[in-house]
C-alpha cells in the first residue's frame, strides 16, 4: 500500500481560505516520521550526513538535530552558514570552492571556530588555490576528494587519477585529505536489483583505492556516499556515511521512481483555480515561478485532489490544465499539489507554512534559498 494514500484527505486544511496562494506547506508530523525512517534505514543517526539543499530552513535542520543527527552538508556558503547558526558542529560544503568562494569559506571558518568545516576538491589547481589561502589565514582545511562514478558532473575518476590527487593533497600544509565523497544520483533504474548492482560496481574501485591509501599512509579515510537513489545500498557497507536530502519532504519524482522507498509526502503546494478560459480548460496560480519546471510539461506536478487534470501550458504565473467537458471546477477552488522535484521548488518560496492537524502552526523562513545570508 502506498503510505501516502492511507488517509485520502490527510492534506486538506481546515481553513484554506486563510492562506494566499501559491503557498508551500510543510506537514510537520510527516516530516518527523520521515526523519525517524531514514535513521532506522541506516541503523543510527551517526551514519547520516543529510544534504540540506531540500529544506534550506533553520527549523527543518533543527528537527534533524533533535533526532540525533550531528553531521550535515550543503552546496552553498549560505546553506553551510545556516547550519552553523543553528548549532551544527560538523559541516561539509559539498562543492569545490573556486574564486571568491574560497575567501567566503575561510571567513565562515573564522566566524565559527567551534565548527568543523570541510569541503570538496577534485582538481589539483583548485587544491593549490585553497591551500594558498588557507596558509595565509593560518588554517588547515579538511577536504574530501570528490569522485566521479558516472554522473560526469563533478569529480575525478577513482583509481590512478584520484590517487595522484590524494598524494598532491598530502604534500600541502594548508589542506588535510580526510576522505572521499561520492554522489551517484545518476543511478535511477526503477528495478531495485539493477540499481543495486550498478551501485556496487561503481563503489568497488573506491573501496579498493581507500584500502590501498589507508595502508600506504597509515590513516583512516572516511567515505560519504549516496543520495536518495542509492543511500540504502551504501548503508550496508562498513565505514560509509550516507547523505540523502530529499527524504525529509519527499516528492513525486522519487515516490514514483523509487517504489521500494515509502517516505511520506511532507511538503505540498496549495494553489487555486483563478480562471476558466474555455469550457474544458482551467487555470491555476502555479506558474513556473512557483514550482520546479526543468522537466517536461506533463512531469512537473501531481494534484492529490484533482487527478483528472492534464497540463496544457505553463508560464510565469499560470498553469493551464485540461478538464473533462462538463467539469465542476469553480473559480477559487483549492488544489493540493505534489511537486515532481521538491528541492528547487522550496527555493521559490520565502517561507514554508507549517501544518499540523489541518492548521497552520508556524512559518519557516527559507533562509538559505539565497546565495548570501550575512556575507
Amino acid at each position: 500500500m502506498n503510505r501516502n494514500n492511507m488517509h485520502d484527505n490527510w492534506f486538506e486544511l481546515n481553513h484554506p481560505e486563510k492562506i494566499d496562494s501559491p503557498a508551500l506547506l510543510v506537514y510537520l508530523d510527516r516530516a518527523k516520521k520521515n526523519i525517524e525512517k531514514v535513521i532506522q534505514e541506516v541503523g543510527t543517526a551517526d551514519r547520516l550526513r543529510p544534504h540540506i539543499k531540500t529544506n534550506k530552513s533553520a527549523e527543518a535542520c533543527q528537527l534533524m538535530m533533535d533526532a540525533g543527527i550531528k553531521a550535515f552538508k550543503g552546496a552553498t556558503i549560505a546553506e553551510i552558514e545556516l547550519l552553523a547558526t543553528v548549532g551544527a558542529k560538523d559541516i561539509l560544503m559539498a562543492y569545490q570552492p573556486v574564486g571568491p568562494k574560497i575567501d567566503r569559506f575561510l571567513t565562515l571558518i573564522d566566524r565559527f571556530p567551534e565548527v568543523k568545516f570541510q569541503c570538496l576538491i577534485d582538481h589539483v589547481d583548485a587544491a593549490k588555490a585553497l591551500n594558498e589561502k588557507a596558509l595565509e589565514a593560518g588554517q588547515t582545511i579538511g577536504v574530501y576528494i570528490d569522485l566521479n562514478a558516472g554522473t560526469n558532473r563533478t569529480g575525478i575518476a577513482p583509481g590512478a587519477a584520484a590517487e595522484e590527487l590524494f598524494e598532491a593533497l598530502v604534500a600541502m600544509k594548508g589542506i588535510q585529505a580526510v576522505g572521499f565523497h561520492l554522489y551517484d544520483g545518476h543511478l535511477r533504474d526503477p528495478n531495485l536489483k539493477i540499481r543495486e548492482e550498478a551501485c556496487d560496481a561503481g563503489f568497488a574501485p573506491i573501496a579498493q583505492m581507500r584500502e590501498k591509501l589507508e595502508k600506504k599512509h597509515q590513516v583512516t579515510l572516511d567515505v560519504i556516499a549516496g543520495g536518495s537513489t542509492t543511500f540504502p545500498f551504501h548503508s550496508k557497507r562498513e565505514r560509509v556515511t550516507c547523505a540523502p536530502g530529499t527524504f525529509i519532504y519527499w516528492d513525486e519524482g522519487y515516490a514514483s521512481g523509487l517504489p521500494e522507498q515509502s517516505y511520506l509526502y511532507a511538503a505540498l503546494l496549495l494553489c487555486r483555480v483563478v480562471s476558466l478560459p474555455t469550457s474544458n480548460y482551467i487555470c491555476v496560480d502555479l506558474g513556473y515561478k512557483s514550482i520546479a519546471s526543468e522537466n517536461p510539461l506533463d512531469n512537473r506536478v501531481k494534484f492529490l485532489n484533482a487527478s483528472d487534470l492534464e497540463p496544457v501550458s505553463h508560464s510565469e504565473e499560470h498553469l493551464v490544465l485540461e478538464a473533462k467537458e462538463g467539469h465542476t471546477y469553480k473559480i477559487g477552488d483549492v488544489l493540493y499539489a505534489v511537486p515532481i522535484h521538491i528541492c528547487p521548488t522550496v527555493a521559490s518560496y520565502q517561507e514554508a507554512l507549517v501544518i499540523q492537524d489541518g492548521e497552520q502552526v508556524a512559518s519557516w523562513k527559507t533562509l538559505a534559498r539565497d546565495r548570501r545570508i550575512t556575507f
